[in-house]
């Protein structure tokens, strides 16, 4: 799945030590949910959304620390 600001794929991140998570943007937020249920993967969106002039912009989709970060992205590039 193509990120639609940025033209470049979605890439599920594991940096930091707090588990997978992904940033969307809020726009692309409904199909990529829509995604993971359909991959009955286990997911939460953050109450806290990164905002640009003002605008809530990039949404930020956790999947916990014993998330399998390699078949979330499969899902994802398949889609």
């Amino acid at each position: 799945m193509v990120d639609i600001e940025t033209h470049n794929q979605l890439k599920v991140s594991v940096e930091g030590g707090a588990g997978a998570y992904l940033t969307v943007p809020l726009d692309q937020l409904a199909d990529v949910r829509r995604v993971l249920e359909k991959n009955a993967i286990i997911h939460f969106v953050s109450q806290d959304v990164i905002e640009l002039d003002g605008r809530p912009a990039i949404a930020i989709i956790d999947f916990g620390r014993g998330a399998d970060a390699p078949c979330i992205q499969a899902a994802l590039d398949a889609a």
